[in-house]
């Protein structure tokens, strides 16, 4: 949590934090900014001090929303300063030892936000050269950032719970209009009687989405039939919707606040073959028995173990015994969620991953088992969230339903 990082610098031994970059994809900056719709700027951290926030003067109201202590970039004239170096490079790395000169900035700095990898290295090496005070530094795993946002408080939750809500209407109003066709030859119909496509249930999925001004920065995966055997398939655009073949729905959209939701439903229409029944019962069960597992203090990778052993036991093949198998359970059961759709803690059942669940800890818990062999695939995924209490509170408004009735 935000109220972490003067603690979490000091584990670090970091005197200053800088985070920069456009606003839009860039996570960290979005988290401390407290979500002001700025197009980006340089906010500066130092260890047991208000946050900085260098501005675009045409962003000064926006600004203002971020809580931040401002300062006008406009004050250092960097057209001016661009002109007597005459590089960009140069001229930012002057930009940045004014900027540091002025909020008494030195010794452990690191850096974050997103830039391209190469102007990052070229840019924190001739800062490092050109300030003497500064001896910049770099984090690669569990990041000051990563550590901070992985927790979150109740204030952030509500966000979350409205990003919920919104999500869940657009999966339940996605099923609503494919009932409302009709069917042809197990086929469902458009009323000009032709098949409905995929592609055609995806514009409507943008529509529902557009409404509610969620937006879909990552792709949603509608995928049916062999498709729905393979994880991350997002389903091909000219493929039609089949009774009784497997519909793998993975939405995750982002509001306007920044914070994403995720959700996963697997349902057939008109009916479901007697396999798929049996395999949907399983990651149901598993779904429940991993959620039964989540407490504070449990290690993350307990949870992967927790799940590999349940459909283990049902006779499905999973990456605890062979890491490379492509049917059966070949994923990791969990993932943190927020600003990023995917983000701290880390759920992989690997010797180097010492995480344990913590309060306000926010993750999916999402099972499946997958035989595009067999032309099907099963995944259930809902959010849940450890409050400051350790209590479990489940996300995710939404039923689960195998068949539905056309």
């Amino acid at each position: 949590m935000k109220q972490d990082l003067d603690h979490l610098m000091a584990e670090r031994g970091l005197d200053a934090a800088v985070v920069s970059g456009l606003t839009y994809g860039n996570p960290t900056l979005i988290y401390i900014l407290n979500g002001a719709a700025v197009s980006g700027g340089i906010v500066v951290k130092k260890r047991g001090e208000q946050a900085a926030f260098i501005h675009s003067p045409i962003e000064r109201d926006e600004a203002v929303a971020s809580g931040l202590r401002l300062i006008n970039r406009g004050k250092y004239n960097m057209s001016a300063i661009l002109e007597e170096k005459g590089n960009m490079l140069d001229a930012t790395v002057e930009l940045y030892r004014r900027i540091f000169a002025e909020l008494d900035v030195h010794g452990e700095v690191a850096f974050y936000g997103m830039s391209d990898q190469g102007r990052a290295y070229l840019l924190l090496r001739a800062l490092e050269e050109a300030l003497p005070d500064i001896h910049v530094c770099a984090e690669y795993e569990e990041g000051l950032f990563d550590v901070a946002r992985a927790t979150k408080d109740a204030d952030e939750i509500a966000q979350v719970r409205q990003v919920a809500r919104l999500t869940c209407e657009v999966v339940a109003e996605t099923v609503e209009f494919l009932r409302r066709h009709p069917v042809r030859e197990e086929t469902l119909v458009n009323a000009d009687g032709m098949p409905l496509t995929v592609g055609q249930v995806k514009q409507h999925i943008h529509r529902l989405l557009a409404e509610r001004e969620l937006e879909d920065p990552e792709g949603v995966i509608f995928a049916i039939g062999r498709d729905a055997g393979v994880p991350h398939s997002k389903g091909r655009a000219d493929d039609p919707l089949r009774l009784g073949q497997t519909i793998v729905y993975d939405l995750y959209p982002r509001a306007p606040s920044g914070y994403f939701f995720d959700v996963t439903r697997t349902f057939c229409l008109g009916y479901a073959p007697p396999e798929v029944e049996r395999a949907y019962q399983d990651v149901a069960d598993c779904l429940d028995g991993v959620i039964g597992a989540v407490r504070v203090g449990v290690e993350t990778k307990q949870l992967q173990r927790v799940a590999c052993t349940i459909l283990s036991g049902r006779g499905h093949a999973t990456i605890a015994e062979n890491p490379q198998t492509e049917e059966g359970y070949n994923h990791v059961i969990s993932h943190g969620l927020g600003l990023a759709v995917h983000e701290e803690p880390n759920f992989a059942d690997a010797s180097s991953n010492h995480q344990t669940l913590q309060p306000g800890h926010l993750f999916t818990v999402e099972p499946g088992v997958y035989y595009p062999s067999r032309g099907y695939g099963v995944r259930l995924e809902d959010v849940v969230w450890l409050d400051e209490t350790g209590q479990l509170h489940n996300l995710t408004p939404l039923p689960k339903q195998l068949v539905v009735d056309m």
